[in-house]
Parts: structure tokens; sequence; C-alpha cells
């Protein structure tokens, strides 16, 4: 789980994920509640710079409880110098991962990419993700819902499953 989106709501794309954001956060804390219920491991990743009290003011529900391991990410793929994959272990987590947060073609992608290559069975969930809008090689714009579709479609190509919904998940 993301540990807060505050980073991405002030800075200088927030206008392009605003409504992204906002959807994509219900859904993240809906997925989290379902995790809590269900009693799946979960754990918070985190960019350098963030400590557990600014981020619970930027999300307070996704800042992570107390008892959930918070991990550390430099870059994109969130096991990448990072110690998830034993944190995943400690906590007896299965072969079963659901990451989910900001940006879709970036850390999504690339966490449900490192997760593959060490033997996970990753399912992202659409509807708990978002990302923005990137300039084309060309220069044009590639907006945000088309780059949206196509970084999931390139994770169910391979990487994993994609549910539309959390609600998907129990089904």
């Amino acid at each position: 789980m993301p540990d807060g989106v505050g980073d991405r709501r002030r800075g200088p794309h927030r206008a392009d994920l605003a409504d992204a954001l906002d959807t994509s956060l219900r859904s993240d804390l809906r997925l989290l509640d379902l995790t809590r219920l269900l009693a799946w491991p979960t754990a918070v990743r985190r960019r350098p710079g963030r400590d557990r009290y600014r981020a619970s003011q930027d999300g307070p529900q996704l800042c992570g409880r107390l008892v959930e391991p918070v991990v550390i990410k430099q870059f994109p793929n969130a096991f990448h110098n990072t110690d998830l994959e034993k944190t995943l272990r400690n906590l007896g987590s299965g072969p079963d991962l659901v990451p989910a947060g900001f940006m879709t073609h970036m850390c999504v992608t690339f966490t449900a990419q490192g997760a593959f290559n060490l033997g996970y069975r990753t399912t992202v969930v659409a509807e708990a993700t978002a990302t923005r809008t990137l300039a084309a090689p060309d220069g044009t714009a590639l907006p945000a819902a088309a780059l949206q579709a196509a970084a999931l479609t390139t994770l169910g190509d391979l990487f994993g499953l994609v549910a539309p919904r959390v609600q998907d998940l129990t089904a």
C-alpha cells in the first residue's frame, strides 16, 4: 500500500492527478479495509524522507498501523534494494500479492514485475491505481487514461491479473 499522496497532491502534476488520486485513494482505503478484515498480511511502502506522522497528515488511513511494517523504497520496484521480500516472508505472506498505488505506469508496474520475477502471483486492482498524462516521444500529450489502460494491459499480459474493482478480489 502507498503511504499517502500528499506529495502527489502538491507536486507539479496535481491538477492532472486530482480526480484520479481521489478515486484511487478511496479504492485504496477499501482495499486496505479488506486486507485487514481478511487478516491478509499488509505492508506499507514509503519513499525516503516521509515519516509516519507526515504520511498520516497526507493520508491518515493509508499511513499504516503501528503493527504494519513500513518498507522504505528508493526505486519504482519496491523489491529493489529493500527488505520487502523478507518483510513479506516474516508476515507469513503467501505467493499472492496485491500491489496498489501511484503511479500505475511506474511504481505499480515495476513492483508487479519484480514480484513476478520473484515468483509471486500478483493481482492489481485497477481502481486502486492512478497515473498522469505524460509527454509522448513526439511531444504530444499521452492522456492519463490511455497510459493507465496501457500499463494495466501490460500487467495483465504477463505479470499478473488485473481486477477492475476491489470487490472483484473476493469474487
